[in-house]
């Protein structure tokens, strides 16, 4: 059977994060990518991960607290739109990952914006080690969400494809729009 968008996007970071890797989690939500990411990097690695809500930071941690990994995350109280600013300089990421909707089972009236989401990626893009990757889930079933969802897909097709290259996962015969996942790859 098919993967769903998000089973995909963890079989894509799976390829190619190894143990000792920097990694982003740009909206750690309940936790579930973060705890993920923070047993692909092991012990020496690091999850840098980001939410504006507490309710998600308090999540998190429960998860990340019950399976002894909390030494690999830092956990960030901000919008992924500041990323930039907790990277080394010259610090290289090896894959982030994006979940773009709002919080389950919280606020729906808070959601990810298009355009700290672009500036995010405006940031990352520099630091993504090559053959790094970028994993973007857009839930776009929310108002707002189609905005977004364009957006994202205007941004991913204005990479220039000597350096990246871009892949669209989706449904197309699946009802209440299923979400969509981008696929950024680093190539030089």
């Amino acid at each position: 059977m098919l993967p769903t968008a998000l089973q995909f996007s963890h079989q894509l970071l799976k390829e190619i994060i190894q143990p000792g890797d920097h990694v982003i989690d740009a909206t750690m939500g309940n936790g579930y990518d973060t705890t993920f990411l923070a047993e692909q990097v092991g012990e020496k690695g690091n999850v840098y991960a980001f939410d504006i809500q507490f309710q998600a930071i308090s999540a998190t941690l429960e998860k990340l607290s019950h399976q002894n990994l909390t030494s690999r995350v830092t956990l960030i109280q901000n919008g992924h739109e500041h990323l930039g600013e907790y990277l080394g300089k010259s610090e290289k990421i090896q894959a982030a990952i994006f979940n773009l909707g709002y919080l389950p089972k919280s606020d729906k009236h808070i959601i990810t914006q298009p355009e700290t989401t672009i500036q995010a990626l405006d940031a990352l893009c520099p630091h993504l080690a090559k053959g790094g990757r970028i994993l973007l889930v857009s839930y776009y079933g929310h108002e707002g969400g189609y905005e977004k969802l364009q957006r994202l897909e205007e941004y991913c097709q204005g990479l220039p494809q000597e350096n990246f290259q871009v892949l669209t996962y989706r449904f197309i015969n699946q009802k209440n729009q299923p979400p969509i996942l981008f696929c950024i790859e680093k190539k030089a």
